[in-house]
């Protein structure tokens, strides 16, 4: 019976890290249909793959940096409005996008938050910031996605984060 308990502690050993890990998947439904998730001045609804693949990126460190051990994240966007607009009247800037009070960034999507394969949290949930031009942001002027992004950074801290951080002294 004794040889028995080694190898019970040493599969205990190999599985752990595998049955504690926490995983994001990030799904895009009907993105043919967004609003706005174009970079490139292109009339009409849609979604670009570039926009797609580094939401989709941010989303899933985002998930590395807030799940606890043994979580499990499932996000599907449903609409993607991004910062700012084209105007179609400025002829000379045509790929410019045009950053107004007005034009904040928006996603709505669907979460469910699941903790060693319980539900904890299922609900739709729209995602803006309304005063992105007002404060500061932590992405490179060059990134294309700076103020979508910090609005994720900013809803994940804030819905996705332990709800109770410990204080050591």
């Amino acid at each position: 019976m004794r040889p028995t308990l080694p190898l019970i502690v040493l599969a205990l050993v190999i599985l752990s890290p595998t049955a504690l890990a926490s995983s994001t998947e990030v799904s895009f439904s009907h993105p043919d249909t967004y609003s706005d998730a174009r970079l490139y001045r292109d009339y009409g609804r849609g979604a670009d793959d570039f926009v797609l693949k580094d939401l989709k990126a941010h989303i899933e460190k985002l998930g590395k940096r807030y799940l606890q051990p043994g979580q499990t994240l499932k996000v599907d966007i449903l609409d993607i409005d991004l910062a700012g607009q084209y105007e179609p009247w400025r002829v000379n800037f045509q790929g410019v996008r045009f950053m107004r009070e007005v034009t904040w960034p928006r996603i709505k999507l669907h979460y469910s938050l699941e903790q060693d394969g319980r539900v904890l949290v299922s609900r739709d949930a729209t995602v803006i910031d309304q005063s992105y031009l007002q404060h500061g942001n932590y992405y490179f002027s060059n990134d294309r996605l700076r103020y979508e992004k910090t609005m994720l950074d900013d809803w994940f801290r804030w819905n996705i984060g332990p709800k109770y951080k410990t204080v050591s002294y």
